[in-house]
């Protein structure tokens, strides 16, 4: 499991850059290790802010994701409780979530990650994968997109990435 809420993710840096860093990411109790990460799919709560809001933990079906009685806590993952089913994902309203998947032998990894822009990328479509300030950091390729009122309204996209940028990408753009 991630670190403690106390680690400070949400002071300094973040609110100064206006995005969290990979080392505030992993550092936040959503975030599996990345041991963890290795084995299975799994979801990354990247939600660093103390605010309230709790419907992850509603809508997980293992109970992998608890905020607790206080709904400004930060949410914590229990990876031995998460399948990575990614009924968290879609109630999100931080788009805060991602699913990561590492157990590919071709040195891929594939995100689910939610995207709300125009137009939406299609299966096969190569696309620019940008970091979390927005940076381009490669291009990766749609195995599939999903989207519909079942998902409120958020696409989600599965995009093959190569594996060393599993935790760094964090947004797609069609070029097209």
């Amino acid at each position: 499991m991630g670190g403690p809420a106390s680690t400070g993710a949400t002071a300094g840096g973040c609110e100064q850059r206006g995005f969290f860093s990979l080392e505030e990411v992993l550092a936040l109790p959503g975030c599996p290790d990345l041991d963890e990460l290795r084995g299975r799919r799994l979801a990354v709560v990247e939600c660093g802010h103390e605010i309230p809001c709790d419907p992850c933990q509603t809508a997980c079906p293992t109970g992998a994701i608890a905020v607790g009685d206080d709904i400004t806590a930060l949410p914590r993952l229990d990876a031995s409780l998460c399948d990575g089913c990614g009924t968290c994902q879609p109630v999100c309203p931080g788009l805060a979530i991602f699913l990561v998947d590492m157990t590919r032998d071709d040195g891929l990894a594939e995100i689910w990650m939610p995207h709300e822009f125009l137009p939406l990328p299609e299966k096969g479509e190569r696309v620019r994968l940008r970091d979390r300030a927005g940076e381009v950091v490669g291009e990766g390729k749609v195995r599939r997109v999903r989207h519909g009122a079942r998902l409120d309204r958020t696409a989600i996209v599965h995009v093959l990435v190569p594996e060393r940028l599993a935790m760094v990408v964090r947004a797609l753009e069609v070029t097209r």
